[in-house]
């Protein structure tokens, strides 16, 4: 976070792009005048989203799905489902982890990694800022990713906000 930054001023985008590695898959994601971006970000610890996206920590932003559109054909998409009801988008080309989804939500997880640079270097503080649901963090690495999310900031839950308890 810049000096610039904080939680109660940081800038906000209108809208973002990204894709996958290899650029088969583009996306938009519009966000509206009230999108909570500091409600909306978020991280997971959880062993799948470890083994999916290859990082200790998932950090997700959470998306309505009547605000997320594909920008070009979405032949290489495919989903994976480890959990029953629960997708995991990914390009079939490259293997970029694109999101996580909860079938029975209106809503999608997208992996905050996959939005281009350009707006990541704008943005990223709005879309990564962990202030959010940080789950599964009793899958935390002791001395490695307990002092990184959530610390100081977000709701830290021992397994899904839904089900879990709050640490």
């Amino acid at each position: 976070m810049s000096e610039s930054t904080s939680p109660n001023d940081f800038a906000k985008p209108e809208s973002i792009t990204g894709g996958c590695l290899c650029g088969s898959i583009r996306y938009r994601a519009n966000f509206p005048k009230d999108h909570d971006f500091l409600k909306m970000s978020g991280s997971c610890q959880c062993t799948q989203c470890r083994k999916n996206t290859g990082a200790l920590i998932f950090m997700a932003h959470t998306v309505a799905l009547k605000d997320f559109t594909y920008l070009a054909p979405t032949t290489t998409l495919k989903n994976f489902n480890a959990t029953p009801g629960i997708q995991r988008g990914f390009c079939t080309n490259c293997g970029s982890y694109l999101y996580w989804r909860d079938e029975s939500r209106d809503d999608l997880e997208l992996a905050v990694g996959t939005v281009d640079a350009e707006l990541l270097s704008e943005f990223g503080f709005a879309l990564a800022n962990a202030s959010g649901n940080n789950v599964w963090c009793q899958n935390e690495i002791k001395g490695v990713t307990d002092g990184i999310v959530g610390k100081e900031r977000g709701v830290k839950w021992a397994t899904s906000s839904e089900e879990g308890t709050r640490m």
